[in-house]
């Protein structure tokens, strides 16, 4: 029997760690919450300071059963839950099953679950930080208060299911308020004249572009073809006069290493992943990945930060493997070091390889698909935010035609830096290097021709989840920890929906926030949501209580709730109807949402109790018996791709099959997601062919 235990989440955290510690440790997982409010009521005295009443989670009695049994034979135990608030909540509650003293030295905490961070974590023992816990259970219990008090009102005014949250409300608020302004955008017209320049002095006569700028040097914006038409009638035929012409030099800075809230984003840009999808693998990054030779390893450190903060020894592991793989010129003069944003909890280091050593390629056949993109990511982003800036030579030149104002503009790499490994993703397009050929003040250039081109101004774009995720962090809203349920319950709550990689609000989307906005005003404020998440940081600080934070918010909110619940009434949201009739009655079915998503439902309920799922084919034939191929959903919500005659036919492919063979082999083409975009790949391992020519990749899916 072992002298320690020692207590974590989860099972695969517990065998990373157990691998550290010895025989001495006996290392076992509470598999996550053990303790919470009850389902069935609200479970908060509010009569009595707020008092909680906490009751074991459904399904953990046989795992507290067995840390009893280990906890009557140790001399010590050790709580070494996650460390944020929710970890420290977690370490608490299992310290009151156990009757544990929490002010003794049974905390343990570490941002990486290496060797020498979990022996250390263990001669630094502390004990349970209260405030932390505080701060959490006062989160907890405001949560309670506005779900189970406002969701009730949504249940019997609009329909039965629905939910209100704190930062749920929130978030769907802005999705709805940014739809509404793309309904309200105004498109308004204006025109660009582009000449494109010929550089007579060199052999291969090269071209390159100059923009109209305006009239004898001052900007002007043109906006109707006339105005274009005088443009083009006054510098048709005229020679362009270089006017003046600047050359420097411009510095871009590496991106800081990942942050929560960087990571969802940058893994959405690059890799298409889902904020769920993206925290599920890091935290398996996190707790402990089976490699080769050296069995089960911790590959990145703590992933719910909001800090980019990074560890001196971590800097100088990364300089000097910079040295080695790069050369010195790579490594700059002084570590980098990047500014977090003033409202950062800053309580742990940015997301980095817990050790360099573990190069992406060396480790591969070891990862998953998904573990391998998201680790090389990690990896070299970590690497580019210790590296030299990248140098760029700039070159803007003005030529005046006949009085009207064209611009070039160039830039050109003189140092690739950083770039050498990576680049940060944008929501928006990418600058791209133009070389402009070498003018002189003075020098005249010929038009191989000017165009004009008519365009509207567009309305702001549609909340991806990298940018959503981007605009709550801005704003101050939820913390990293939130983002991603976040997402995932307004969308199993139908108020969004996924069309593509854009966020749309749906129409019950739309009258759920209009109710609120009329009614809970508070609770679907930026600000005051902002402000409350500030009061939750103050309660971890010390400087505020969680029971006055309480006492300030739950009078006027209940005051409010009580005014709604008489003033709203009933709202009739129609269903949205298919042209799929049921097979029993021949009713058009309507489009119904569930706890699993979207599906087929006859509108004649109670009478008649049929339903199916949405059926979505994707045009093309299945290639074992010809049927078409239709696009399913795992029982853990990943989407597949299989054939409609199942099971007679058990074709399944987790990538979208395209339409066309392939033209080497004949074998099935599917669409595959590389970093520069999706593109069509053959199925056969013999062959490997892909379609790299846009307008084929385009004709075979």
């Amino acid at each position: 029997m072992a002298d320690n235990l020692v207590i974590v989440e989860s099972p695969a955290k517990a065998k990373t760690i157990g691998k550290f510690l010895g025989s001495k440790y006996k290392v076992v997982a509470s598999n996550g919450h053990v303790r919470d409010l009850p389902k069935s009521q609200l479970g908060v005295d509010v009569e009595d300071h707020f008092k909680p009443k906490y009751i074991t989670l459904r399904g953990r009695g046989e795992v507290l059963e067995k840390i009893r049994r280990e906890a009557k034979n140790a001399k010590k135990i050790y709580l070494a839950t996650d460390p944020d608030r929710e970890g420290e909540a977690i370490s608490w509650h299992l310290a009151q099953i156990l009757k544990l003293d929490d002010t003794s030295a049974c905390r343990i905490v570490f941002n990486e679950i290496t060797a020498s961070a979990v022996k250390n974590s263990i001669k630094g023992a502390r004990s349970i930080d209260k405030r932390l816990v505080d701060a959490q259970q006062a989160r907890r219990i405001l949560d309670r208060l506005v779900g189970y008090k406002i969701s009730p009102i949504l249940w019997a005014k609009v329909r039965k299911g629905l939910s209100a949250g704190r930062v749920q409300s929130v978030a769907t608020r802005i999705i709805c308020d940014r739809e509404q302004e793309i309904m309200d955008f105004k498109p308004e017209e204006y025109w660009v004249i582009t000449a494109l320049l010929l550089d007579k002095k060199s052999k291969s006569q090269k071209t390159f572009e100059a923009r109209f700028y305006g009239f004898e040097g001052k900007k002007a914006d043109i906006r109707d073809e006339a105005a274009a038409n005088a443009v083009l009638a006054r510098a048709g035929g005229s020679h362009f006069v270089a006017t003046d012409v600047k050359i420097g030099q411009r510095t871009r800075h590496a991106a800081p290493p990942f942050t929560t809230s960087s990571l969802q984003q940058e893994a959405s840009r690059k890799l298409g992943f889902t904020t769920k999808r993206t925290m599920m693998v890091a935290q398996q990054l996190y707790e402990g990945i089976e490699l080769t030779g050296k069995g089960a390893t911790g590959l990145v450190t703590y992933i719910r930060t909001d800090s980019v903060r990074v560890a001196t020894e971590a800097q100088a592991e990364a300089r000097a493997h910079i040295a080695a793989q790069y050369g010195e010129k790579y490594v700059p003069v002084k570590p980098n070091v990047y500014k977090g944003r003033s409202n950062a909890q800053d309580a742990h280091e940015a997301i980095r390889p817990t050790s360099l050593a573990n190069m992406p390629a060396s480790i591969k056949t070891s990862l998953s698909n998904d573990q391998y993109k998201l680790y090389k990511i990690i990896y070299e982003r970590f690497l580019a935010s210790q590296m030299a800036n990248a140098l760029y030579e700039t070159n803007t030149a003005m030529f005046d035609a006949n009085g009207a104002t064209f611009r070039a503009q160039g830039v050109r790499t003189l140092f690739d830096g950083f770039t050498v490994i990576y680049t940060e993703g944008r929501d928006d397009a990418q600058e791209k290097e133009v070389v402009l050929p070498q003018i002189e003040k003075g020098g005249v250039f010929d038009a191989q021709s000017i165009n004009s081109e008519q365009k509207f101004t567009q309305p702001p774009p549609r909340f991806t989840e990298a940018s959503l995720v981007r605009t709550l962090e801005e704003k101050g809203i939820g913390r990293p920890s939130t983002y991603s349920p976040t997402i995932s319950t307004i969308i199993d709550r139908g108020y969004i929906m996924r069309e593509k990689k854009q966020l749309a609000p749906t129409e019950l989307g739309f009258v759920v926030t209009q109710l609120m906005k009329e009614n809970f005003e508070n609770i679907v404020d930026v600000a005051f949501t902002a402000n409350m998440e500030e009061k939750l940081d103050d309660i971890e600080e010390g400087s505020a209580t969680s029971e006055a934070v309480l006492k300030d918010f739950y009078p006027p909110f209940i005051h409010t709730v009580e005014e709604a619940d008489a003033r709203i009434e009933k709202v009739n949201i129609p269903d949205e109807v298919s042209d799929i009739p049921c097979e029993k009655c021949g009713a058009m079915m309507v489009y119904k949402t569930g706890r699993f998503g979207r599906f087929l439902a006859c509108p004649n309920f109670p009478d008649c109790r049929n339903t199916k799922p949405i059926i979505e084919r994707i045009g093309v034939p299945c290639p074992d018996c010809g049927a078409a191929l239709i696009k399913r959903k795992s029982k853990r919500g990943k989407v597949f791709y299989g054939c409609e005659k199942y099971p007679d036919c058990k074709f399944v492919s987790w990538d979208r099959p395209a339409a066309g063979r392939c033209p080497n082999c004949g074998a099935l083409m599917v669409q595959k997601m590389g970093p520069k975009g999706s593109y069509v790949a053959c199925t056969s391992k013999e062959c490997g062919h892909v379609l790299r020519n846009r307008k084929e990749n385009e004709d075979a899916v």
